[in-house]
């Protein structure tokens, strides 16, 4: 009598014997959302861009220290004073108003949010890519004429326009807003730092986030399992083969 040797129980989808791994598992190297709000420092202030910066005058900055610089800032206020005023139906507080929060956005924007060099870039090698105008000028130092200027000029602008608004409370807290918007890039603690909202941090640790694995169809076991594809019924089913 001769006895069959049992065959390895096998299952129609997964084997038994040595499962299957589901494996390279898809995994997608995606940028991780870290806190609201984040701090980052830009240019790289090191000995090198300090000599590139040296190296030629920056025409970028240096017309505010020139003569009739600083009048120009009333000069134009009061012509958008003047044709803001001139507008049907714009009364008094409207216009100042307007004034002041149109000189607030376009020294915003001049001063804080346009950066580099927009010509004769290659005389300082890139070394003010990354710098804003304010951050340029007097070659980054603090509390110079020039700065304590532009410093003043939006707060008169704001103490003018309230109080020829009659501080009615709107507009004051349009104003005011406003104002803060404009000078907060303009404290000496935020030198060379930019405020980020909602940043998208790249993960440096070489692995990246797992994506959603394979599911565990037929399909895919019978990819991944090539014993399974290739064993015959019997061994699929867990039945001896008769003799």
């Amino acid at each position: 009598m001769s006895f069959s040797r049992p065959g390895t129980a096998r299952s129609p989808l997964f084997n038994l014997a040595s499962p299957p791994l589901l494996s390279p598992t898809v995994i997608r190297n995606r940028a991780r959302r870290g806190s609201l709000v984040k701090v980052e420092e830009v240019g790289n202030n090191t000995l090198e861009d300090s000599q590139d910066q040296g190296a030629f005058p920056d025409h970028n900055s240096e017309w505010v220290n020139r003569k009739g610089a600083w009048l120009m800032h009333p000069f134009l206020i009061l012509i958008g004073k003047f044709f803001i005023g001139m507008i049907p139906g714009v009364d008094s507080e409207a216009s100042w108003t307007i004034t002041n929060i149109a000189y607030m956005v376009l020294s915003y924007l001049m001063f804080h949010w346009v950066t580099g060099v927009p010509f004769q870039t290659e005389e300082h090698a890139g070394a003010y890519d990354d710098l804003t105008l304010w951050e340029q000028i007097d070659g980054g130092a603090q509390y110079t004429p020039a700065k304590k200027w532009l410093l003043v000029t939006p707060i008169a602008l704001f103490l003018i326009s309230t109080h020829y608004t009659n501080y009615e409370p709107w507009t004051f807290a349009i104003c005011f807003t406003a104002l803060i918007i404009n000078l907060f890039p303009k404290l000496p603690q935020l030198h060379r730092l930019r405020l980020r909202i909602f940043p998208l941090e790249e993960d440096k640790s070489g692995t990246g986030t797992p994506g959603t694995p394979l599911t565990p169809t037929t399909h895919n076991i019978r990819l991944l399992s090539p014993t399974l594809a290739g064993s015959p019924p019997s061994a699929q089913t867990g039945r001896s083969p008769e003799l």
